[in-house]
């Protein structure tokens, strides 16, 4: 079992910056993502970090905007950051936090089946 619990969402103008925060405990894994979901609308991945090399991969529409990355100092939790700047109306979106040991870190749930998820944290963009 591996706990997954984010935080740090919020509401923000277009432009502007915000950052998630994510802590994972519990059973062995290597691999820390972010998927974000708007309503009405499917599941998409947003960024994936390799807990041990700090490989990541993002999705096309975040390049350039958002960074993921890991703090891991502390034995017991792994904490991955999503630092989200440049912000749209369109990146309004709960935004969740998954954690798991995969045999390739990725952002796209057929190549990385992740097991354990938070609850979510809501992100909302004005113009």
């Amino acid at each position: 079992q591996i706990h997954v619990v984010e935080s740090g969402g919020g509401s923000v103008q277009a432009g502007g910056s915000l950052r998630l925060s994510c802590a994972a405990s519990g059973s062995a894994r290597n691999c820390m993502a972010w998927f974000r979901q708007a309503p009405g609308k499917e599941r998409e991945g947003v960024a994936a970090i390799n807990l041990n090399t700090d490989r990541t991969a993002y999705a096309d529409f975040v390049k350039g905007r958002f960074t993921i990355s890991q703090d891991s100092q502390d034995s017991a939790q792994n904490t991955a950051y999503l630092q989200m700047s440049s912000l749209k109306p369109e990146d309004t979106a709960m935004y969740y936090c998954a954690a798991d040991h995969v045999g390739y870190c990725t952002t796209d749930t057929d190549v990385s089946p992740f097991d354990y998820w938070g609850q979510g944290v809501q992100v909302t963009v004005s113009s």
